[in-house]
């Protein structure tokens, strides 16, 4: 049926890259081109187009063999790749998986530049505090450049026309070549060793980065760094930069426009002092208007006018401060003689014989107070203690003997009570005042309590 001869999209692209996958010319494929649309993909992958004046094709190349490449592919940058031809299944379009890469020509020397560029950055070549300022009106100016190209004649026509007082000095170098960068590094070495030259402008004309080159070497950037004298760096090329100038105190986009950098018009310079000379006419005639003015009032003054009477009045001034002056002399003399006594005051009150005396007073007073205050316990105590005898002596049994009673014990000496403690012919002792009675007892009569 006619139904049958149809087929997919997808069968149609999988036969397509079966196809070219089994052509072994594309499974090997050498490109020369130049890198456009370049994208990093966060996992590592490299998208990006190579291109030339006629074609481009889509290209990818895989983290695992982009990470042993020793450059950063960029847009514009010409390279040499290898790789195989493929489709991409989801979008139906061949593209180049890149195996390998390398920078081709100019893509050599992009990689030394940025190679140095990023050494010396590191070093400190570029800092802009290291970056002197150019003299404001040059005398003596020094050109290193090619004796021939229309770089020295472009600096020339414009210094002579800007400002003809100065003086060039021209140091002829080699500008491009295998020999240019040692060339441009003794000249630079020669002008410093001069010792006069106020500042170095170096530098040619344009041209391509190979013809450019000798100002991108490391000898020339060195040379450049320890030149004593303020350095413009002067190559004619606008959009591109080379090391020598990142280097240099100044940039200039053209040798014309370092020579205008350089030195000052010489129709400003006259404008300028003219401008100063004005300014300072006026500023001298308004001082000499103020100083017109202030002899005029001193001229009016009193001073001058009554000369005596003014002299007569500062004598009477001066006797009047002087009276003062003595016065105050006085009191603050007293004042400090005062201050004095009374610090002697203080200070003999606080010396050591003098504590020592007052605190000897303090202890014979508390020693007087101590005998006194015993002498004082004493006195009660033995108050109290005659107070308590006569208590004593009054409750005592010996006084109540004294007024005719006695005392009965028995042998063994224990007081008799009672009758009923007592037996007829048991001996008893009794106790009077004035002695002791050894009885016996002939007979006992009991008593009532309640009689």
């Amino acid at each position: 049926m006619a139904g049958e001869r149809y087929i997919s999209v997808t069968a149609l692209t999988r036969y397509l890259k079966r196809k070219l996958e089994s052509d072994r010319h594309l499974q090997d494929v050498w490109l020369r081109g130049e890198i456009s649309n370049f994208k990093r993909h966060s996992r590592g992958h490299m998208y990006l187009t190579i291109k030339d004046q006629g074609s481009r094709i889509q290209a990818v190349m895989f983290a695992g063999h982009n990470q042993r490449m020793d450059f950063t592919p960029e847009n514009g940058m010409k390279v040499l790749v290898r790789g195989e031809i493929s489709v991409y299944e989801p979008y139906g379009q061949y593209q180049l998986y890149i195996k390998d890469m390398q920078p081709d020509g100019i893509g050599n020397l992009y990689l030394a530049f940025e190679k140095l560029k990023k050494k010396l950055d590191q070093e400190g070549y570029f800092a802009k505090e290291r970056k002197r300022p150019l003299p404001g009106i040059p005398y003596e100016i020094g050109i290193i450049t090619s004796p021939t190209g229309a770089a020295i004649r472009d600096i020339f026509t414009t210094i002579k026309r800007r400002f003809p007082a100065a003086r060039l000095s021209v140091f002829p170098v080699l500008v491009q070549g295998e020999r240019a960068a040692d060339s441009i590094a003794k000249a630079i070495k020669a002008a410093n060793d001069l010792g006069f030259l106020d500042v170095l402008i170096v530098g040619r004309g344009g041209g391509s980065i190979e013809e450019l080159w000798a100002f991108n070497e490391e000898r020339v950037a060195h040379s450049i760094f320890h030149s004593a004298i303020p350095i413009v760096s002067a190559v004619g090329h606008e959009t591109d930069f080379t090391i020598a100038d990142f280097v240099a105190d100044l940039r200039a986009a053209t040798p014309t426009a370092a020579a205008e950098l350089v030195v000052p018009h010489i129709n400003e310079l006259k404008n300028r002092v003219e401008d100063r000379m004005s300014r300072l006419v006026y500023t001298m005639n308004k001082r000499v208007e103020r100083e017109a003015e202030r002899l005029a009032r001193l001229r009016r003054s009193y001073a001058f006018k009554y000369p005596a009477q003014l002299l007569r009045q500062k004598e009477q001034d001066l006797d009047r401060l002087f009276d003062q002056l003595t016065r105050n002399a006085k009191r603050q003399i007293k004042h400090y003689r005062d201050q004095s006594e009374q610090t002697t005051r203080i200070l003999y009150k606080h010396h050591p014989e003098e504590r020592i005396r007052q605190h000897k007073e303090s202890a014979d007073n508390m020693k007087n107070r101590l005998v006194r205050a015993m002498a004082f316990q004493s006195q009660r105590k033995q108050h109290d203690w005659k107070h308590l005898i006569g208590q004593l002596n009054a409750l005592s049994p010996l006084s109540i003997m004294e007024r005719g009673y006695s005392l009965a014990y028995t042998q063994e000496d224990i007081l008799v009570k009672s009758v009923k403690t007592i037996q007829p012919g048991d001996p008893l002792k009794v106790k009077m005042s004035d002695g002791t009675l050894d009885c016996q007892v002939w007979g006992i009569e009991e008593r009532d309590p309640n009689d």
